[in-house]
């Protein structure tokens, strides 16, 4: 096991024409499992290769155990990584896939043998040791690919996108192995995904990125209830994130997001704040989830009557459609709550639970901030 940080990385093409990394900063700790997530094109391979050394920096450090590894060859990284298209030797069984790198490293043919064993047992693959790769499934041909790099015990791994070729039963079923094998192992771990449901569900940390930029870096927790910009909102969630447009107004000191269902209106109260903030353009962003069905005992002037356009039910719950501000908004709601297209649903919002973001640039909101801070990402303070 070993730290891994990343000091201001960049990486550029063409003499710094082309900048694919924008000064990365990220430091886990021995043992993290590390996310790199966001869509295609967006860095997060270019990364895990100069994590690897397969690529060189242009500027910056990548330090493991406070040692700078940053002018190392790949060999001297004492890094494994399992690739997406696997990369297993086709003549080779899968004993001699996964003993490669230790003969390699001289490793005596006793110590092979048991250190193999070992990993085929960790793996489930003992059955499979005198097939070669073709005669395996894509789930069979993922595990030798991770025994191989199990069997190196380096300081760290990497996974680029190891599931993206498996069918979605798979996927899942080789998610929770993974997520095992690193709570039995407790090893340091990179991983790169485009898939957000992967990240929340294995990550410690996770590194939400777009064009080169770290967007923002924290638990998935905190980049779930916490996100720092439209962006990190809009990518984690499933269903996404609901985003209305709204202008903001000002009564007796209280601030209020005016929302309108086309059949009623409701001033949802988002408390005290500075003056600037009124008849400004914004967009409210609230999960399906936090939209409730409002009560006799609940309902108040965060409730509005709204018409159900579409249903689609899921099996653990089903997501009902209403329009809101002339913007489809999903509500998230239990089977049996479920209702009938055509029916009017009073819904309730939790001003505590609404986010705001300014409408040009994305970013989230904070009382008192100035126009010429609006790039810093800060947190908006409800209630």
């Amino acid at each position: 096991m070993a730290t891994l940080e990343l000091r201001n990385v960049n990486k550029s093409y063409g003499s710094g024409l082309v900048d694919t990394l924008k000064n990365i900063e990220i430091s886990i700790d021995s043992g993290e499992f590390l996310i790199l997530v966001g869509p295609s094109g967006c860095g997060k391979s270019t990364l895990m290769n100069c994590i690897a050394g397969l690529e060189n920096i242009s500027g910056g450090a990548i330090l493991v155990d406070d040692q700078d590894i940053s002018g190392m060859s790949p060999k001297d990284r004492d890094i494994a990584m399992v690739f997406q298209s696997y990369a297993l030797y086709p003549t080779m069984t899968v004993k001699d896939n996964i003993a490669f790198g230790l003969k390699m490293r001289k490793m005596a043919p006793a110590d092979i043998d048991t250190e193999v064993a070992r990993v085929a047992k960790l793996l489930q693959i003992e059955h499979l040791l005198g097939r070669k790769p073709g005669q395996l499934s894509g789930g069979q041909q993922q595990r030798v690919a991770m025994g191989r790099a199990l069997a190196r015990r380096p300081k760290i791994y990497l996974f680029d996108e190891p599931l993206s070729n498996l069918d979605a039963k798979l996927r899942v079923e080789m998610r929770t192995e993974i997520k095992l094998m690193h709570q039995r192992l407790k090893t340091t771990t990179v991983y790169v995904t485009h898939d957000q449901i992967e990240a929340m569900t294995l990550g410690d940390k996770v590194a939400v990125m777009k064009d080169g930029i770290i967007q923002q870096f924290g638990t998935p927790k905190q980049i779930y209830n916490d996100p720092a910009n439209l962006f990190v909102a809009s990518f984690i969630g499933s269903p996404p994130m609901n985003f209305i447009p709204l202008r903001l107004q000002r009564r007796d000191g209280q601030l209020l997001a005016l929302l309108d269902s086309g059949q009623a209106r409701c001033e949802l109260p988002l408390g005290a704040m500075e003056a600037g903030f009124e008849d400004r353009e914004v967009i409210l962003g609230i999960r399906p989830e936090q939209i409730l069905l409002a009560t006799a005992e609940s309902r108040n002037q965060s409730s509005i009557r709204a018409e159900v356009e579409v249903i689609e039910p899921t099996g653990p719950d089903t997501l009902v459609f209403v329009e809101l501000n002339q913007t489809k908004v999903c509500c998230r709601m239990a089977p049996d709550d479920a209702p009938q297209v055509g029916q009017t649903l009073e819904l309730q919002f939790d001003p505590g639970k609404v986010l705001l973001f300014d409408a040009k640039t994305g970013e989230r909101l904070l009382p008192g901030k100035s126009r010429a801070t609006e790039d810093k990402v800060a947190r908006l303070k409800i209630g």
